[in-house]
This record gives C-alpha cells, sequence and structure tokens, in this order.
C-alpha cells in the first residue's frame, strides 16, 4: 500500500482537507495506547465535515497502515492482515467513524472483525456538532464450530476509554482464537455471495450449480444493467456495495452469472477483497469434480487451460510448475511469456492424449457398425433424470443424484427389445444455458455419441417450470454439434412431482410422460424406441438352399427373423435389416431374393 494514500471516496474532498487526512498517518501512539484522544477527534472533525465514515488500520506497534473514506453509513474495511498464517490474527485493528453518533458495533463491522481476524474493531460514534458520542470495540475469543466468537465492550465517554484494558484484551484474544474447535477438522463449505444482471431465474440457476460445487448460498445481488461495466461487470459503486455487502455475510466467494474478462476479475477482487470467479469457471469446477474417466478428466484439464489461457494477467493464476528449468526460457522472456508458453505446450499434449483416445473410440465405433447394433441416445437439459432412465432401463446403476451435472462421462449400455433385436443405450453429459465454448470445444468427442445416434431420446423435467426455455437451450446445443437431424423421441420425466391433474403447458405433441424414479411409462419408452428403430428397417424375404445354410447366421447377425419355414429345396427367411445391412445382402446374395 503507497505510504500516506488516502483511499476509498475521495469525491469532494479538498486538497487541505487531503492533506489533514494523510497527517493522520504520523499520529503517535504510546506503547499501551488503543486509540489516542486527538486521533478520535480529527476522525469525527472529518467524518462530520464529509459525513462519510473514515476508517483507520493500525499495527500493533502503533504505526498508521491506512486511512480510507468510505460513505454515509459505511466503509470499506480491507484485509491488511501482517501475518499469513490466517489462523491467527492479523496484528491490525481497525478504528473507524459512525456518522450519526451510533457507537455502537454492526453487523457487518463484527462479519469484518472476524473474516479478516482483526485483532479488534473500534466505532467511533460522531454527533453532528462533531463531537464524539461514544466508543466501543469488539475482540475474538474462542472458535465453535471453527467460527471464532466475538466479544463486544459497553459504549464508553470518549475520556474513559479503558487503553490499557483493551490492548490487554488483543493479547489475551490471541491465545483464544488458537484454542475451541479447530476449523481444519471440519469440512466447512466455501460461503457464497452471487451476482447477476441477466435475470433472477438465471441466478436461480447459478444458485443450483453453486450448491452442486459444494458450496453454500449465503446472498445474491441482481442488479438489471443494459450491458456490463467493461472495468468492474457492475460498476464501481455496486462493487463497492458488493465489498460491503460480503462482508456482512462473511463470504469466501463471490460468483457472477456472467463470463469475466481478466482484468474484470483482478478489479473485483481488489475491490470487494476475495476471491471472484464467474459462471463459467463454476461449470469448469464442477466437471473437474464429477469427472471419473481418464478421457473425462483429461478433457476438463483441456478446458480449463483454454480458459485460462485468455486470461493471463500475470498474477493470480495457479499452473502446474512441471517441467521448464535451464534451457526452457529465452532470453529477456518475461513471467506472462512463460505461463502462456507453458499453458500451449501443455494443451499440445493434452490434445494428443485425446486424439489418442479418439481413434480407439472410432474403433469401438466400427464394430458396433459391423455388429449393426442402432445407438439410442439419451440427451436433455442437466439434472432432467437421464441417469435415472438409464438405470430404470438397465439396471446400470449409474451415479445418478438431485445434482446439476452429476453425470459427465458417455455411459452405454446394451438394451433388448420386446420383440427382439437389441440397441445400445447412451447416457450423455447434460446441457445448460451459457455452456462455456471451452467445453463444448473439449467434449466434442464425447458429444459425439449424440451427434452419431441413430436415435435421440430428448428428456426434459416436467416439473421444472422453466422446461421450454430448458428445450430451446437443448435445441441450440444440438444444433451446434450437428445433431440436429437425427429422429427424436420427447420424454417428460419426473410426472410423479406434477399435482393430480396438473397438465404440462404448453403441451408437446407426442412426447411421453414418464417417470424414471417410480418406473412409470418406461414400458411405453421402450416400445416407442423399437417403434422408431423399426420404421428404418426393410423387410427382405430369401430362399436359402441347404448347400447355403450359413446366410441364415449373417442374417441373425445383422437383423431380426420374423419367420423361418422349410421347405424341400431350402429354407425360407422372412428378415427385418436396417436399409444399410439390407443392401448389403442384396449385393451379396441377390439371387436368393424372393418378391
Amino acid at each position: 500500500m503507497p505510504e500516506n494514500k488516502v483511499h476509498g471516496n475521495l469525491t469532494g474532498i479538498r486538497d487541505t482537507q487531503l492533506n489533514e487526512l494523510k497527517a493522520i498517518y504520523d499520529c503517535p501512539f504510546d506503547w499501551n495506547e488503543y486509540a489516542p484522544r486527538d486521533l478520535l477527534t480529527e476522525l469525527a472533525r472529518h467524518s462530520c465535515a464529509l459525513n462519510r465514515e473514515i476508517a483507520v488500520y493500525v499495527s500493533r506497534d502503533g504505526d498508521v497502515l491506512d486511512v480510507i473514506v468510505g460513505v454515509t453509513d459505511s466503509v470499506p474495511l480491507m484485509d491488511l492482515r501482517l501475518r499469513r498464517n490466517s489462523k491467527r490474527l492479523s496484528c491490525v485493528r481497525c478504528i473507524h467513524t459512525h456518522p450519526g453518533g451510533d457507537a455502537r458495533l454492526s453487523e457487518v463491522d463484527l462479519a469484518a472483525l472476524r473474516s479478516l481476524m482483526l485483532d479488534s474493531i473500534c466505532a467511533v460514534g460522531v454527533g453532528a456538532d462533531a463531537r464524539v458520542t461514544g466508543v466501543s470495540a469488539a475482540f475474538l475469543t474462542e472458535r465453535v464450530n471453527g467460527v471464532p466468537g466475538v466479544e463486544i465492550t459497553d459504549v464508553y465517554p470518549f475520556k474513559k476509554l479503558p487503553q490499557e484494558k483493551w490492548m490487554e484484551e488483543i493479547r489475551l484474544s490471541e491465545k483464544r482464537v488458537l484454542e475451541g474447535d479447530d476449523a481444519d477438522t471440519l469440512e466447512m463449505p466455501e460461503r457464497a455471495l452471487l451476482v447477476g444482471i441477466d435475470t433472477e431465474k438465471s441466478l436461480d440457476e447459478l444458485a443450483a450449480l453453486a450448491e452442486s460445487a459444494g458450496a453454500v448460498v449465503v446472498a445474491r445481488c441482481f442488479q438489471k444493467r443494459q450491458k456490463p461495466d467493461s472495468a468492474t461487470f457492475v460498476g464501481s459503486g455496486k462493487a463497492m456495495e458488493l465489498q460491503l455487502q460480503a462482508q456482512a455475510v462473511e463470504a469466501d466467494v463471490v460468483i457472477f452469472d456472467d463470463e469475466l474478462t481478466g482484468a474484470q476479475t483482478k478489479n473485483l477482487e481488489e475491490t470487494i477483497g476475495v476471491k471472484v470467479i464467474d459462471r463459467t469457471t463454476l461449470i469448469l469446477d464442477i466437471f473437474a469434480q464429477r469427472a471419473q474417466s481418464g478421457e473425462g478428466k483429461l478433457q476438463v484439464q483441456l478446458a480449463l487451460l483454454k480458459y485460462r489461457s485468455g486470461r493471463l494477467l500475470g498474477q493470480g493464476l495457479i499452473l502446474s510448475r512441471l517441467g521448464g528449468g535451464i534451457g526452457t526460457r529465452g532470453p529477456g522472456e518475461t513471467k506472462l511469456e512463460i505461463d502462456r508458453r507453458r499453458i500451449r505446450e501443455q494443451i499440445t499434449s493434452l490434445n494428443r492424449e485425446l486424439e489418442t483416445l479418439q481413434k480407439q473410440r472410432n474403433l469401438r465405433r466400427k464394430n458396433r457398425e459391423k455388429t449393426q447394433i442402432p445407438i439410442v441416445s439419451l440427451v436433455g437439459y442437466t439434472n432432467t433424470g437421464k441417469s435415472t432412465i438409464l438405470n430404470t432401463i438397465t439396471g446400470a446403476g449409474v451415479y445418478a443424484e438431485n445434482k446439476l451435472f452429476a453425470t459427465l462421462d458417455a455411459v452405454s449400455r446394451r438394451v433388448e427389445m420386446p420383440d427382439g433385436g437389441e440397441f445400445l443405450l447412451v447416457d450423455t453429459v447434460g446441457f445448460i444455458s451459457k455452456l462455456p465454448h471451452e467445453l463444448v470445444e473439449a467434449f466434442k468427442s464425447t458429444l459425439e455419441e449424440a451427434a452419431l445416434s441413430d436415435l435421440l431420446v430428448i428428456v426434459s423435467d416436467a416439473s421444472n417450470p422453466d422446461r421450454v426455455e430448458q428445450r430451446r437451450v437443448v435445441e441450440e446445443v444440438l444444433a451446434q454439434i450437428g445433431a440436429d437431424t437425427q429422429p427424436r423421441i420427447d420424454v417428460m420425466n419426473k410426472c410423479d412431482l406434477l399435482a393430480p391433474g396438473e397438465e404440462i403447458l404448453p403441451v408437446m405433441p407426442g412426447a411421453l410422460r414418464v417417470s424414471a424414479k417410480s418406473g412409470a411409462g418406461m414400458d411405453a419408452l421402450l416400445a416407442a424406441v423399437a417403434r422408431e428403430l423399426r420404421s428404418s428397417e426393410q423387410e427382405l424375404t430369401l430362399l436359402i438352399p441347404f448347400s447355403q445354410y450359413g446366410v441364415m447366421n449373417e442374417l441373425r447377425a445383422k437383423g431380426r427373423i420374423i419367420e423361418e419355414t422349410h421347405e424341400d429345396t431350402g429354407t425360407r427367411a422372412r428378415v427385418m435389416l436396417s436399409r444399410e445391412a439390407a443392401g448389403q445382402i442384396a449385393a451379396r446374395y441377390g439371387d436368393l431374393i424372393q418378391s
């Protein structure tokens, strides 16, 4: 922090007054003095003149570290801790004014005391005549469930402050906060503050994403804007409000509902004082948690690197430091250039690994094509119940939970059709609005399962009031991956959650009403899949001489024998085949086909 510089809301402050505020840095403290009277008098005078809160940060040695001017009823409280160990006190106390005369500490003040691990926080009431109406302070005590407790003093008259006692309280507080329950033994979820400028519904979905990632949503802020601010996304004034709100609710992370630039993220973190991430980072984090297969993990890592590569600012970036060293850096190469080059190298390496896996996938796909097994893909918005449908039909035991993106890796199982034959049922990753481009690119090989399917089963959540908008998003993603031309079956899942007699509006013609959880409608779904797959089949009748009976084995492998009769000259067989298989059989055994 630059020396002798006043920070915060300096609008309208004259140079003479600004210089007087800067002089506060030179205020002397005795070794056992909490807050000198001269300091409190000066703070009250300037706070009354400006009608704004003023905060002063003081080290345990009595050095003024910072002077900050806020607005009428709040002041940004910054993290100036002099210790890196977050379990211990920061060795810094905050003394700040309350214009209006109320010397009691607010909930925001107490939240800042805990979150910043301050030695102490002090409120100075300032009357309309620049008189100090009273002073109170608070100190941290023993931890309970990993969270430090707070001890608040009475409001003392200006001239009767227990200076030595309060300094002793700081020394006692130092010991107390290391006692009690240890936060490290408790898995404390991150406390998230959500921010959006799109719609409240989009913010609702962001909350579900945050909870799916393991966070606890403690507050949300919605600001309707025509377009984002280029520097802070929400504007400097709103960013300052978010800082106070984050302190009040003791947020560990602020999550924005849209994609932020690297500069916006950096500016917001400097203003708010806590970690800032955007929707894309949150989704990528969920994917990183949930990916199970080797390919899925590689895809997530690739998406993360591609996303970070466009947001390097040379600081705050967490990158792998494997490799490098002597011989890897050119003369004059900056840290930013090194980071970018390392990311490019990692992306190239990951792409090679994924190409190898893609070749293996293509080989498996060709083997399936040889056996003529049709592919049916379950697609839809995330958390519509696709995995539960797969489990109900096949007994696959795939992980399924009421969370967004519970399943990431494509899972396939063979399914026997009621009238014979089989198909491959594939469970795909769910879609979501504002799906990061990096994820679509990275998961393209997995999403190809939907693009190359013979039939799509599009699953919607009948109980979700936003199902129409979710269906629109699904159509957009299907078009994006080239999966918008296949035959399809529409399924309205979770109908067991509808009220008795409740209609699904707007009505989707032909949609099947099912409940994967109870099993209702699963037989109808299987029958519909069979009918759709059969609609593309062709019937052939062949008279196969006994000397060529091996042809029957080929017919069984490629299709369904629906009638088989033995005659004097051979076996007459009626068989249902896909159009491709029928063409192959006709080309090889055209002389055996009966009209």
